[in-house]
């Protein structure tokens, strides 16, 4: 049997396109789509067919395609040296995208370690998307940090903290008490906080159960961008628990007088990695980075 045929198909599934299964497997798209080729003629089946400007997986690839990961998995373990991880010996650049929220305490534990213990490593940050997308799967990305995603046969998905929402208000103004009311809370501006641009949330079904209703005055995608609002404009937003500890001095961070979830906080990454001691070792480092704190 030619492995990379499994290979082939594996990332043809994972990608559903030529082009960036050719990037995943370091391979030119003439090569991919020989190996498209050989699988249409071993399996008897067109494996991914045109659908407008997209390619779509057959049904029965869709059915080959969780055992075809476990058989990748499995031989990648087996034919992976095995060899003591030494951190020193590392070189590599990891990418991972997360909320702007868990940057700092990440980042800072990663650069802490990196700048004393791994001179042949570097992490590069990039920012959430607006919309969903499949740069796991497609290589793109090593790890990402926020919401846990859909279910997925390739995508791992571990929730490692929680955090609660708090109540951020102008020092000084009437909502900077120790507790706050539901009544208070509506009648004053709101700013969301939405990368997505959403105007409804939690606070508001909330509020709805006690027969009220907020005013949005803006929405934008960004803390930093609603914390200069809240500085010039007498209004309030919310920010998770461990945002809220580290506010400008104008503003303070006051509790929700009713319940909200807490939001939970995942590491999400590719199968590849599942027996990858380096990025086993990374997730290691953000989930204590990620550890509960109280404000």
């Amino acid at each position: 049997m030619d492995m990379n045929l499994l290979l082939g198909l594996d990332a043809l599934l994972e990608n559903r396109s030529v082009q960036d299964a050719a990037t995943q497997m370091r391979l030119t798209p003439p090569a991919v789509s020989r190996i498209l080729s050989r699988l249409r003629a071993a399996t008897g089946d067109d494996i991914l067919v045109r659908n407008g400007r997209r390619m779509v997986p057959t049904a029965r690839a869709l059915e080959l395609q969780s055992e075809v990961r476990d058989l990748v998995a499995r031989a990648e373990a087996v034919l992976t040296p095995a060899r003591d991880f030494r951190l020193a010996d590392l070189h590599r650049t990891f990418v991972v995208r997360c909320h702007e929220s868990l940057v700092a305490p990440v980042a800072t534990r990663l650069s802490a370690i990196v700048a004393s213990e791994a001179s042949g490593l570097q992490v590069r940050f990039v920012a959430e998307k607006a919309d969903d997308d499949r740069d796991l799967t497609r290589g793109h990305l090593d790890l990402e940090i926020g919401d846990a995603p859909a279910p997925s046969a390739t995508v791992r998905s571990r929730v490692v903290s929680t955090d609660t929402m708090r109540l951020i208000v102008r020092r000084h103004s009437e909502l900077d008490v120790d507790h706050p009311t539901a009544e208070a809370i509506a009648g004053a501006l709101h700013v969301n906080i939405s990368r997505r641009g959403r105007t409804h949330g939690p606070i508001d079904d909330r509020l709805f159960d006690l027969g009220l209703r907020r005013r949005v005055i803006a929405t934008v995608p960004a803390v930093g961008a609603a914390l200069s609002i809240l500085e010039t404009v007498p209004a309030v937003t919310a920010l998770p628990e461990r945002v809220a500890q580290d506010l400008p001095s104008s503003l303070v961070s006051r509790p929700f007088p009713f319940p909200l979830s807490a939001a939970p906080i995942a590491l999400s990454w590719h199968a590849r990695h599942d027996n990858d001691p380096a990025h086993s070792w990374l997730r290691g480092v953000c989930t204590q980075a990620l550890a509960p704190t109280t404000v």
